[in-house]
């Protein structure tokens, strides 16, 4: 604690304190003439004087003893009156100014998974490859979604990166048991069961699977600013960066309410970015679906990889680091902190002195 920037929340009550010591000092001061005037008015009138009981401990026993009662007790006094004046020193509420300098990115992401059967198997890369991202972060809220007929949010925006890793490492855990085929055979009753509650509320409606747009869209609803009205769309905040990073195969079956043209026309009309990862088998990478992913998601100014050749996940995460990772802030902030701890123990040792000495006292 630095002493040249202490300061009282409630200097009022250290007032208070001195003003009660003056009245009692006073009232002491009173009381003692009084009675002295009146031992003096007493002893020349010549009326008897009352018997002292110093006068009865004459003996050398009784006369240490007595001595020692009576510096107890002015021990005693002071005592509790430095406890009176600490404890409302105490009560004041010491306080410090902490500056502090606080970094950070001003970025928000939403990682949008496609959960469907063909490109679940994938999607465990992804999650490991933002695993290593996380653990860099300084500021940056993360989200992940979770997509196939219907969406579910896995956890919403949020800087908790204890939450954050301990959620992708669980997920990356359970999808283990789906990257092959083999994997799959050898998968045993509890990991099937671990895979089916983390998909739950993704297949929501029947005969249909992997809604691309559906699930794009309901992924740019954890971010801010965005809305679905047209009418209502606003440039997201200039205060952080949005973006997604939507890891699908493109293959949809059903009637979705978004295409995913259309999806990606609202994320621009919302000022939120939109980069794509191919997740599904490499010998598909040519075909009309990925192609079109590919158009629409670059059309829009946005990254599109494969997982093959030179483009890798891990080189997803490096581009997105580099064209959408925000400034790196740095901002001053100063807080009025209590600083209770010198005054706290000196309080409880003079209480404890106190309770010292009045015990010995009653002895």
């Amino acid at each position: 604690m630095n002493p040249t920037s202490l300061s009282w929340r409630w200097p009022w009550l250290i007032a208070f304190l001195g003003l009660a010591l003056i009245a009692l000092a006073l009232a002491t001061t009173v009381l003692s003439k009084r009675a002295q005037s009146r031992q003096k008015v007493d002893t020349d009138q010549g009326q008897a004087i009352v018997f002292s009981l110093v006068e009865d401990l004459q003996g050398e026993s009784a006369s240490k003893t007595y001595r020692m009662w009576r510096r107890l007790k002015r021990v005693g006094a002071i005592l509790l009156a430095l406890c009176l004046i600490v404890g409302t020193l105490l009560a004041a509420r010491p306080s410090n100014v902490d500056k502090s300098q606080v970094s950070g990115r001003s970025r928000d992401i939403v990682l949008c998974l496609d959960v469907s059967g063909s490109a679940l198997p994938y999607d465990r890369e992804v999650l490991n490859s933002y695993l290593k991202l996380v653990r860099n972060f300084e500021g940056e809220r993360i989200a992940l979604s979770i997509f196939n007929s219907t969406s579910r949010t896995v956890f919403p925006l949020t800087d908790d990166y204890d939450l954050v890793i301990k959620q992708l490492s669980q997920a990356s855990t359970i999808l283990e048991g789906v990257q092959s085929q083999d994997n799959i055979d050898k998968m045993s009753d509890k990991q099937y069961q671990a895979i089916s509650d983390w998909l739950e509320g993704t297949q929501n409606r029947k005969d249909t699977t992997s809604l691309i747009g559906d699930g794009l869209v309901s992924c740019a609803a954890l971010l801010p600013n965005f809305s679905t009205d047209p009418q209502a769309h606003t440039v997201s905040s200039a205060n952080r960066s949005s973006s997604i990073v939507l890891a699908t195969d493109n293959v949809a079956s059903g009637q979705p309410t978004y295409t995913l043209e259309e999806g990606l026309n609202l994320t621009k009309a919302a000022g939120i970015s939109v980069d794509g990862l191919y997740s599904g088998p490499k010998q598909s990478e040519q075909d009309p679906e990925t192609l079109q992913m590919r158009q629409l998601i670059e059309g829009q100014g946005g990254i599109f990889l494969l997982q093959s050749g030179n483009d890798s996940i891990n080189s997803l995460v490096t581009n997105i680091e580099r064209r959408h990772g925000g400034d790196l802030k740095h901002a001053k902030e100063s807080s009025l902190i209590d600083q209770p701890g010198w005054w706290a123990l000196a309080l409880s040792l003079l209480v404890g002195a106190y309770l010292l000495v009045v015990w010995r006292l009653k002895r």
